[in-house]
């Protein structure tokens, strides 16, 4: 049985300024992005999270289900962000990610490009951003987060041969309160620390295991593969085809699967 979720021992951990200060907790919800973004229309300060115990219609990318069983971690982030951080939110979230993961268990976590956390090339986490633009530019951001912490993938049929947990990998029991304040304490670090260089961008790159693979690409109607050559510092995938030539592709856009060399 999953232990509740505890708010006072979240906030107790939490060392941020604004990301988590302002929570709404539930038990059940459609999916977290959904939830946060009406919060965000009804106007949620920056920084305001929902957390949930479980999912009944978890979001992934390009309309994907997200398994959101109860044991695991969802959250989204409301943000009201300047354009320059828009663009970093692709690095910042899954490299927050990484470091809290890793900081929590002896585990050694990494990126596929763009926003999949993996554990020795298995699926533990993903990211979801959904930015909305109002008359006068951003009104506000929202940055979704789901970390397999306690599931158990062999009952999920169609995530089974792909997807694991830090309970699955450790064969312990990870707070989820110590997780979530982890995670939301280096994304506040990394989200400002963002503009001042190109800390974060290099230790975002340094995660991703997609680079230097043959890769099979997807985006609109058009296919294409290559090796993945590079990112650039707007998070964009350099795809070196058999040609010699080079495209940027941009994450929003693409679909990724590895392909044999």
């Amino acid at each position: 049985m999953t232990r509740p979720f505890s708010l006072a021992t979240l906030q107790s951990l939490l060392d941020t300024d604004a990301v988590g200060r302002c929570v709404l907790h539930l038990a059940s919800v459609s999916s977290t992005m959904d939830a946060a973004r009406e919060e965000a229309e009804n106007g949620a300060p920056h920084g305001m999270i929902v957390v949930a115990d479980q999912q009944t219609r978890g979001q992934g990318r390009r309309g994907r289900r997200w398994v959101s069983p109860p044991g695991n971690l969802y959250v989204t982030i409301i943000l009201r962000p300047a354009a320059w951080n828009v663009r970093t939110l692709a690095m910042v979230a899954p490299l927050a990610a990484c470091e809290a993961i890793d900081a929590l268990t002896d585990l050694r976590s990494s990126i596929k490009w763009p926003n999949d956390v993996l554990i020795e090339g298995r699926k533990v986490g993903g990211i979801l951003i959904d930015v909305h633009l109002g008359r006068d530019g951003i009104d506000y951001a929202l940055v979704g987060v789901g970390i397999n912490v306690g599931l158990d993938p062999s009952q999920h049929e169609e995530i089974r041969r792909i997807a694991t947990s830090l309970a699955a990998e450790t064969g312990e029991n990870v707070s989820r309160e110590s997780l979530l304040a982890t995670f939301l304490n280096r994304f506040e670090a990394l989200y400002l620390a963002a503009r001042l260089d190109d800390s974060v961008y290099e230790a975002w790159r340094a995660r991703l295991e997609t680079l230097g693979r043959h890769v099979h690409v997807e985006f609109g109607d058009h296919v294409d593969e290559g090796v993945a050559e590079d990112v650039d510092a707007e998070g964009n995938l350099l795809l070196r085809r058999a040609d010699g030539s080079v495209v940027a592709l941009s994450a929003g856009d693409v679909t990724l699967a590895a392909t044999e060399s």
